[in-house]
């Protein structure tokens, strides 16, 4: 039995989010899960259903924390992406809502929860969308950006305060799930139970960072060294 035993995953009706939960499940741990689909967590005792940009969003979290029995791992894989070449208003602004408002109140949530309860291991799905701002998803990129960059600054946050909370992001590159299904061609796919399987090894190796998978390493290393003059008239 892992020394940790108990999840929350919001996030898991659909993609990445849902087999890291079956994992976690296969693997022992007490697993309380989450999405805005309910219907689509019926292999679960303990769900709810959690809107992250809903006002009582917190509120249903803790709740779910309650019906778990605790909290260990809290991971977040909640989030939207679209291509918006176009800039159309309703999508930047739902995407921010989503991966900046919901994701900052969660991940908040718990924090704070684990604050007071002795610690535990946050973990949140990323992207590599955000090493740099990516002209076809500017609200995407950006947002992810703002995600490395809280997780980041909470782990410093801890330390400072002695808390025993660890931290793991998570930068998959492109994942075969429902998320992608939008018509758009995308390069080197990843199978979701592979990175399944992975995100979870890192969960167990305390990794601070993991971007999924080598192909991935290596394409976010060049980006990260193609300079801005470049990169601004590239053509993605």
């Amino acid at each position: 039995m892992h020394p940790m035993k108990r999840a929350i995953v919001i996030g898991a009706s659909s993609g990445i989010g849902r087999e890291v939960a079956l994992l976690l499940k296969e693997q022992g741990w007490t697993v309380g899960v989450a999405a805005r689909r309910l219907d689509r967590l019926a292999d679960f005792e303990t769900a709810m259903q959690i809107d992250v940009t809903s006002e009582d969003a917190s509120k249903r979290l803790l709740e779910l924390i309650e019906k778990t029995g605790g909290m260990d791992l809290y991971f977040h894989a909640s989030g939207i992406g679209k291509q918006n070449r176009e800039l159309h208003e309703d999508i930047e602004l739902q995407t921010v809502k989503t991966n900046g408002l919901g994701f900052t109140a969660l991940i908040g949530t718990a924090f704070r929860y684990m604050a007071e309860h002795g610690g535990g291991h946050i973990a949140v799905i990323s992207s590599i969308a955000g090493t740099k701002g990516l002209g076809p998803a500017p609200s995407y990129s950006a947002t992810k950006a703002m995600q490395n960059t809280y997780i980041e600054a909470l782990e410093q946050l801890s330390n400072a305060r002695r808390l025993n909370i660890r931290f793991t992001d998570i930068r998959p590159g492109f994942v075969d799930t429902d998320l992608l299904n939008d018509g758009n061609r995308y390069p080197l796919l990843l199978n979701k139970e592979k990175v399944a399987h992975d995100i979870v090894r890192s969960i167990s190796r305390r990794r601070h960072v993991r971007v999924i998978d080598w192909r991935w390493r290596c394409i976010t290393w060049l980006w990260r060294r193609i300079p801005r003059c470049l990169w601004r008239r590239l053509k993605l």
